[in-house]
């Protein structure tokens, strides 16, 4: 199963996805594209839970660029959801941002960081923020709990207000590390 490792316990780490729940809610953003993920699950039964929003389950995180494209073209504001893992898997798409200067949010919970045991989230983890950048994303990043709040209201200011496409990194410290026990491969 998934374990918590080096986070912090209080109720304010808990809540973090609450803080970026309200801020999605006060921004109008009504769809909400998601490659399901440990890291986002609070945060996407919240969004399944409300009515102002549809959360959308995607088969692979490239086809929420385009969902958030379309969705932009009919009226509404959109953020994806997805792992470090997955930011590979959007390079090809990403162009749409620059070419089509539509509002892009997406929020990224980091893996190949702290506390990593799966060698294969490494390198993507460490790669993520530089990829982001060069497919013409501004990038911020939230790394304790307390920060998550400012920096996803600055990241969806720029996204909504100045068009700017933006990427949020959810550090692999703050979201915890997955810890794997020898019951899980039993």
């Amino acid at each position: 199963m998934h374990g918590r490792a080096g986070t912090e316990t209080d109720d304010h780490a808990l809540a973090w996805p609450e803080d970026i729940f309200q801020t999605l809610k006060r921004f109008a953003v009504r769809q909400v594209a998601y490659v399901p993920d440990a890291g986002h699950a609070q945060l996407i039964t919240r969004v399944q839970g409300e009515p102002s929003m549809r959360g959308v389950s995607l088969t692979t995180e490239e086809e929420g660029i385009a969902l958030l494209a379309g969705a932009w073209l009919g009226g509404q504001r959109g953020v994806l959801l997805m792992q470090s893992s997955g930011v590979g898997n959007c390079v090809n798409m990403l162009s749409l941002t620059q070419t089509c200067r539509y509002p892009f949010l997406t929020l990224v919970t980091m893996r190949g960081e702290w506390g990593e045991f799966n060698p294969w989230q490494v390198p993507m983890g460490s790669a993520t923020q530089a990829v982001l950048e060069l497919c013409g994303l501004k990038v911020l990043r939230a790394s304790s709990a307390d920060e998550v709040r400012d920096v996803v209201e600055a990241a969806a200011g720029q996204v909504y207000n100045a068009c700017t496409p933006t990427a949020v990194l959810l550090s692999q410290r703050l979201i915890g590390a997955k810890v794997f026990t020898k019951a899980d491969h039993e």
